[in-house]
């Protein structure tokens, strides 16, 4: 008897499954195999039900932990990590040497459902004791270093900003929902996994199809599915797009032939009621090749989607295309090679109102599988791809995001993850609340550039609503914003000093810290006014032979009406003088002009003139000495070209 007769029946089926990708079925026919069920009968043409044949017994042919490796690893490829880590876990145990590799699968299963310090303990193992000559040398290397990233992620503060809940729906389809898009209002275009109504032997009876569904109160409720003329059922049909004029379907349809994924992006015309025979988009499909996860831009201009092409950077890539008004797309342009890597870069989203593009990729470092990612531009330019972090990626795979245009990025997305399955995507709601911002600043003193201690600040916003503070030894304030910085303004005021109104205008914009972002003030100073009481002698300089006022003597002037406005009682009394140079008739002339300078100036604004009195003294009483030993003393005639003004309160 030949080796192909000896075969178990299950297990060349099993193996038959495996090689055309449908790794759950092989999985399944593995266990009939390991585990067979006594005197069971088998149903006609579903092989997931059959049962040992002693014909095709395999007796000694086949080494048992063979078998168990098989199923394990047709268990992980079917994303059944629990599964997969126990036969992994059982065939390392029985023979270390044989499969070594099983303990890196280990450890990849284990970082899968999160037993994270698990993962780490085994990885390191395998690379301690196993990987010299290990093809899995490299990948578990890699796993250490998904296993670090995710250690960094799993301890940010800011993971308590973040809500994230399972999106549930009303018609409990088994393999749950994934990759969904806005359609108009509530309704939403979603994949899901259909089981055919007629099983054919040896085809996998399930398939991903195309529906709508309303998304209401948090739940995917009423789905419908997409009708679509001509479809072939044979095919999976996923990842769809309706373009910003509603009248074109986009969307990926594949197969899998000999364990690999063959797909193509298709298009169809809206009609009355549903959509025409869909057409390979030939503008973007390559032969040989795959393209797939169509996305439309919302401005209409462009659609996305992933491809290995060739011209890209390694395996799949992010690629766009100009739309054209028949549907068709003009010559593909990759992303380039900032955002694409030497890895899989898929499932592009892009966020016209934010110039954000969305994207999934299995780049190393991440938190294993796919992770979500962003990146700020256009065309090909964009900036440095920035990895969302965790709790918005998993150690999974976590793909498909979408958010409303208009809104912040993270206010109200939805991604597609299996973190939570045993097998499949599923999809999630997103929320991240702000992060508070605050903003700071200095009060200076003007003449010393000093900090200025108890000034009391005051900001407005536009609705009129505002806070105050009192700034510290410092000089400095603090505020938390609830709007627009711009939309800001500052009210400051000390004793002694002028009041100040004055807009933010940000010198720096902290946001390193993980909870609070930071904009700094430009500094503010205040100047110092003069505070004059009743009683007090107040002395004004002036220039040689001038009587203008300097500005100096304006604001003391201006204190001067203060205290007459407030001391409706007060009088003041103006004398004039001049320095010693000049004749005795022109220094009585100078000195009335200056006298008479500084009432005019408070009469103009406002005081009676009956409170005020001046008189000219000329060079008369100076107050320092002009000449010293014979020479000329400027310093102390500028002391002598003076007003003093005498505040008297009846």
């Amino acid at each position: 008897m030949d080796a192909q007769s000896q075969a178990d029946k299950r297990l060349v089926l099993a193996d038959q499954y495996f090689e055309a990708g449908d790794y759950y079925t092989a999985a399944g026919l593995y266990e009939q195999f390991l585990n067979p069920v006594v005197k069971q009968k088998m149903p006609a043409g579903f092989p997931l039900n059959s049962k040992k044949n002693r014909q095709g017994s395999t007796g000694n042919q086949v080494d048992k932990l063979d078998i168990i490796y098989k199923q394990a690893e047709s268990y992980r490829l079917a994303n059944y990590w629990l599964q997969a880590s126990a036969g992994y876990k059982k065939c390392f145990e029985k023979d270390a040497a044989k499969y070594a590799a099983g303990l890196y699968w280990y450890a990849v299963c284990q970082r899968s459902i999160t037993n994270y310090p698990v993962a780490e303990e085994n990885v390191n193992s395998f690379l301690t004791t196993y990987a010299a000559g290990s093809p899995y040398q490299q990948a578990a290397q890699q796993e250490l270093e998904t296993l670090q990233f995710i250690k960094s992620q799993t301890t940010r503060p800011d993971s308590v900003l973040y809500h994230i809940e399972k999106i549930n729906t009303s018609f409990g389809n088994e393999k749950g929902i994934f990759a969904p898009v806005a359609t108009i209002g509530n309704q939403f275009l979603i994949t899901s996994t259909q089981t055919d109504s007629i099983v054919k032997p040896g085809t996998n009876p399930f398939h991903n199809r195309l529906f709508f569904s309303s998304f209401t109160n948090g739940n995917m409720q009423n789905i419908e599915p997409v009708n679509i003329e001509g479809i072939d059922s044979t095919l999976n049909q996923a990842a769809a797009s309706i373009s910003s004029n509603g009248n074109y379907l986009y969307f990926t349809q594949w197969k899998k032939e000999k364990g690999r994924t063959i797909s193509s992006i298709y298009y169809s015309l809206k009609k009355e009621n549903g959509w025409n025979n869909p057409v390979s988009l030939s503008s973007v499909n390559q032969e040989a090749y795959n393209s797939k996860q169509p996305f439309c831009s919302a401005d209409g201009r462009y659609l996305f989607f992933a491809s290995d092409r060739p011209g890209g950077s390694g395996q799949f890539d992010i690629w766009y295309a100009p739309l054209q008004q028949d549907g068709t797309t003009g010559e593909p342009v990759n992303a380039g090679a900032l955002l694409n890597t030497a890895r899989n870069e898929q499932s592009p989203f892009y966020h016209t109102s934010s110039n954000t593009l969305v994207f999934s990729s299995d780049r190393i470092p991440g938190m294993g599988g796919y992770d979500l990612y962003t990146s700020k531009g256009w065309n090909t330019e964009w900036n440095t791809p920035e990895n969302m972090g965790y709790p918005v990626n998993s150690s999974r795979d976590d793909l498909y995001f979408f958010a409303p245009e208009k809104e912040t990025l993270l206010n109200k997305a939805i991604i597609s993850s299996d973190r939570g399955s045993d097998c499949c995507l599923e999809t999630y709601a997103v929320s991240k609340t702000a992060k508070k911002r605050m903003v700071t600043g200095v009060i200076r003193d003007c003449r010393n550039d000093e900090p200025l201690a108890d000034a009391k600040v005051v900001m407005k916003d536009a609705t009129g609503k505002s806070l105050q503070a009192t700034t510290g030894n410092d000089g400095r304030y603090k505020f938390e914003l609830t709007s627009d910085v711009n939309q800001q303004e500052l009210f400051i005021s000390k004793e002694l000093y002028k009041e100040k109104t004055a807009g933010i205008t940000a010198e720096a914009n902290d946001e390193s810290d993980w909870l609070t972002d930071v904009v700094s003030n430009t500094s503010i100073c205040l100047e110092k006014k003069l505070v004059i009481k009743p009683e007090t002698v107040v002395t004004l300089y002036f220039d040689f032979d001038k009587s203008q006022l300097k500005d100096r003597s304006t604001e003391q002037l201006d204190s001067i009406y203060t205290v007459l406005m407030e001391n409706s009682t007060a009088t003041i009394q103006i004398s004039g003088f001049t320095d010693g140079r000049g004749t005795e008739e022109y220094n009585k002339v100078l000195s009335d002009k200056r006298a008479k300078t500084c009432a005019d100036y408070l009469i103009q604004k406002g005081i009676d003139t009956r409170r005020i009195s001046f008189e000219s003294f000329g060079a008369c009483c100076p107050v320092e000495m002009e000449l010293i030993n014979g020479r000329d003393n400027a310093d102390g005639r500028s002391k002598n070209r003076r007003a003093l003004i005498n505040i008297t309160k009846d």
